[in-house]
């Protein structure tokens, strides 16, 4: 069974949350300081959301890494979390670059013109640990996130669900080899949907309308399955599921949704297994290897 990691202790030098969107940056945030840090928050302009009254913040636009390194070095930044999604990938005529990241330039336009997200993030990370600060993972400060093995609430999934985790599954390593996307959805054990840049979300409601118009079977119900790339860095980008997750699967007709063990995050616990068990969805944790 996949086990959490324990909560990182604080360090001589202080903690930065680079937040993009959703709740899992606030999460992170508030989890950091009980455990005794004083986290500073660099909300990406046009990504992040939500109020960040109380903490130390300042807001910069992605790829503004002149910014973000005299941040780190005002603030004597020996940390970084990468927290919450990302739309758009910075264009690389609004890149603000310092004078060493100038001699990397034509390798950061080359990968941000043609490199999958992953590679996209590696890069962020190697510019990032270039400014001096470690990147840790979001897993590092809220192990609570973490998926476990098995089901996660009331409900369990049956042998046609089973079906369809296999195949999903399968289809899902495919995807993340490729460096597309993390999530696929099967239907009656066929495939019937792969997760392209629009999302998890995006991806359901095509589901579901392609059960509306018959070309899904409606009578079966079908499974997401979403796992970490195989070669992916765990420090950004774990799948995650939320509330809303569970509802748009709900609304495409799926019995459940299944997640990678110890390496994906659950967010807002509480409501996300009271939403399941409320429209009769399973949620449930997987480890790679026994899908193999």
């Amino acid at each position: 069974m996949a086990a959490r990691p324990e909560p990182m202790t604080p360090t001589g030098g202080r903690l930065a949350i680079i937040a993009g969107g959703g709740r899992l940056p606030h999460h992170v945030a508030e989890a950091a300081r009980e455990a005794g840090e004083d986290p500073f928050i660099i909300p990406l302009t046009g990504e992040a959301d939500g109020d960040w009254t109380g903490f130390d913040h300042e807001p910069l636009f992605v790829g503004d890494f002149a910014g973000v390194t005299r941040a780190f070095r005002a603030r004597g930044v020996d940390r970084v979390v990468l927290s919450g999604g990302v739309r758009r990938r910075p264009d690389w005529r609004g890149i603000r670059p310092t004078i060493p990241f100038l001699f990397r330039m034509p390798r950061v336009v080359s990968t941000l013109l043609k490199g999958g997200d992953d590679t996209v993030l590696k890069m962020v990370i190697d510019l990032i640990e270039s400014a001096g600060a470690r990147v840790v993972g979001v897993q590092d400060i809220l192990p609570s996130l973490l998926a476990e093995t098995g089901p996660i609430g009331a409900v369990s999934p049956d042998d046609a669900a089973l079906a369809d985790i296999r195949a999903a599954s399968e289809a899902a390593t495919a995807l993340g080899r490729l460096d597309i996307g993390q999530g696929a959805i099967a239907v009656g054990g066929r495939v019937v949907a792969l997760e392209g840049p629009e999302g998890t979300d995006a991806m359901l409601a095509r589901v579901a309308g392609l059960k509306a118009e018959g070309r899904i079977s409606a009578r079966r119900r079908g499974v997401l399955v979403k796992l970490c790339k195989p070669q992916q860095d765990v420090r950004a980008d774990l799948p995650s599921v939320g509330p809303a997750t569970i509802e748009n699967a709900h609304a495409a007709g799926l019995a459940g949704v299944v997640v990678e063990a110890g390496r994906a995050l659950v967010l807002d616990r509480r409501a996300v297994i009271g939403t399941a068990d409320r429209l009769g969805l399973f949620l449930a944790g997987i480890e790679r290897e026994t899908m193999a």
